[in-house]
């Protein structure tokens, strides 16, 4: 559980200004100042000359405080869920498997999802808010609902993603070993990498059009930024706006997020 804690915190703090720019790419363009057709360079160019390079690090001490509870929440749930539904019964039970990482993710992202707000925020914000002065006016301008507004997105999002991802790695994870012509017992390090990076990066472009919906649920409210009442009338405006590239907004920062976090 702290190696869990720990392994999270280091790969958000490392992987951090990659996740700021795909924010500002993904927010509504009153408030994200990018359209749907700008290229990630250009992004990280436009920030960094407008605002210099230390603004790609905003946000950051929300991170600190939320990735190493959620991941070692996680990582408890996963363990404690595992040993009466798997453990106890032997043999190959993948529903239960399946149900185990369920359980675990919905504990941890009721911990990650209210710092996540707060997080997303500061990086978009041209004030130079600290992290309780952004908590105590999302609190007084929008309530305690406002933290919880990008939940039910993110638990919808990781479904397909986990489905993706497992699926992907599987694959890979054959197809290297035939190309090989070797058995599991010469599945390398390197090989584990591989397909590990290759399978984040297809889970996170399958689901992004789900992640620029939480992106937009959890930063509305801000400057020059969309209202949306539910998740299916934020995807229903943004299609109606900018159509189906609005959807792809951020898409190769956070491939390069998650290919990175999975190898």
């Amino acid at each position: 559980m702290l190696a869990g804690a720990l392994a999270g915190m280091v790969e958000h703090t490392l992987m951090f200004p990659v996740d700021t720019i795909k924010t500002r790419m993904q927010a509504y363009t009153g408030v994200g100042q990018f359209s749907p057709t700008v290229g990630t360079v250009r992004a990280v160019q436009g920030i960094v000359a407008a605002e210099g390079a230390g603004v790609l690090w905003r946000g950051i001490t929300a991170v600190a405080l939320s990735a190493g509870p959620a991941h070692a929440i996680y990582f408890a749930i996963y363990e404690a869920t595992k040993r009466r539904m798997v453990d106890v019964r032997g043999g190959h039970q993948p529903l239960a498997v399946a149900a185990c990482g369920a359980a675990a993710t919905i504990a941890a992202d009721a911990v990650m999802t209210p710092l996540d707000v707060v997080k997303q925020r500061m990086q978009l914000g041209r004030k130079q808010e600290g992290l309780w002065q952004v908590i105590r006016r999302v609190h007084r301008d929008q309530g305690i609902g406002a933290f919880y507004k990008g939940y039910k997105t993110t638990l919808v999002m990781n479904v397909p993603y986990t489905a993706v991802q497992f699926a992907v790695y599987e694959s890979m994870k054959r197809g290297i070993l035939e190309l090989r012509g070797v058995d599991e017992t010469g599945y390398s390090a390197g090989n584990h990498i591989i397909a590990g990076a290759v399978a984040g990066g297809c889970a996170s472009a399958v689901t992004n059009p789900f992640d620029v919906v939480k992106t937009r649920l959890q930063t509305q409210g801000e400057e020059g930024a969309r209202r949306y009442r539910s998740m299916t009338q934020a995807a229903t405006s943004i299609m109606a706006e900018e159509g189906f590239p609005g959807f792809l907004r951020g898409i190769w920062p956070r491939i390069y997020f998650h290919a990175v976090r999975n190898e």
